[in-house]
């Protein structure tokens, strides 16, 4: 192939790798010689002589909650900065499943695995084999009693953003509607939720409302909450598939938002922007979580288990403020 482009050896193989500093027309010269040979790339060979398959497994517990896609999407983009390829599971929030996934993600060879676990206690096995195996990042959410790196948001601190926008608007009588206490996320936004409301010398005003992040336990919650809405003026919900269902099922209902009462989103997906009302919601910053991921995950040198929380950002729409 060298012979034929007309160029070292050392140029095809730089070439063939994707490696950066190879003049454009050389490239050319490999590639059309390349495709003239009927070359084709074997990454598993590859993988298994350099020990390196140039690619990142990334394991999620829902693909169609909106919130991991754009995440998904955000890594994407920053693996590609250092051509690298992604390698996206789920496991349909089932710990088993899960558990298979990260052993197919270690024996694929993969260089390094962003998990978001699907279960804060029953992932912990699956959890702490692979990373016996692999270098391994957990991203979002996480298992209990794994020390690992850990990316995220600061839940602490988005609450307290909803909260203060909430009270600042004359809304004291708030209650929570979120998922059931399974996953990390959960456990530390109805924390988080509780905290705030203290630091304002307040308590909720209905027990807190716990299913699951979805959409349809939105909806079967507005249901819920229609017999006691004269008790609530404020919904803080604690992700935005759970607002997106509240928002239905209180306009199938007549009730105004924001007129009869406030509700809030945590996550900041695309839909929120387009809801009927826009939904009042806390912006993760994908690409943020995305640039430490990648940042962390390659970094070579040992410096002990790190956590970083990432400051999240209140976007104020009109289902707290009307328009």
């Amino acid at each position: 192939m060298a012979k034929l482009a007309g160029v070292s050896t050392s140029t095809v193989s730089r070439v063939l790798a994707h490696s950066r500093g190879v003049r454009a027309d050389s490239k050319r010269k490999v590639e059309a010689a390349a495709a003239q040979l009927g070359y084709h790339h074997n990454a598993v060979a590859r993988a298994l002589r350099t020990r390196r398959s140039n690619t990142i497994g990334m394991l999620v517990p829902q693909i169609s909650n909106p919130f991991f896609p754009a995440l998904v999407e955000a890594i994407e983009r920053r693996l590609q900065r250092e051509n690298l390829e992604l390698l996206l599971c789920g496991s349909q929030g089932d710990t088993e499943i899960e558990a298979r996934r990260l052993n197919t993600l270690v024996e694929r060879q993969v260089d390094g695995i962003i998990i978001s676990p699907c279960d804060y206690r029953a992932s912990e096995p699956a959890v702490r084999n692979a990373l016996d195996r692999i270098r391994l990042i957990q991203v979002d959410r996480r298992v209990e009693g794994v020390v690992t790196d850990w990316v995220g948001v600061s839940d602490e601190a988005g609450f307290a953003q909803v909260v203060d926008h909430l009270v600042k608007l004359g809304r004291r009588k708030l209650v929570f509607v979120s998922s059931e206490l399974t996953n990390y996320s959960a456990h530390t936004r109805l924390d988080a939720f509780t905290a705030a409301l203290h630091k304002h010398g307040l308590s909720s005003a209905l027990p807190p409302m716990l299913g699951s992040f979805e959409v349809e336990w939105g909806k079967a919650a507005a249901e819920l909450l229609l017999p006691h809405l004269s008790d609530v003026d404020g919904i803080v919900c604690g992700n935005d598939a759970i607002a997106l269902g509240m928002l239905r099922g209180l306009r199938a209902a007549s009730v105004r938002v924001p007129g009869d009462v406030a509700v809030t989103g945590f996550d900041g997906i695309s839909f929120a922007e387009i809801s009927d009302p826009p939904l009042t919601t806390v912006h993760q910053r994908w690409e943020t979580m995305a640039d430490e991921c990648v940042r962390v995950l390659l970094d070579p040198a040992d410096h002990g288990p790190r956590n970083i929380a990432i400051m999240p950002i209140l976007q104020v729409r009109e289902s707290t403020v009307g328009s």
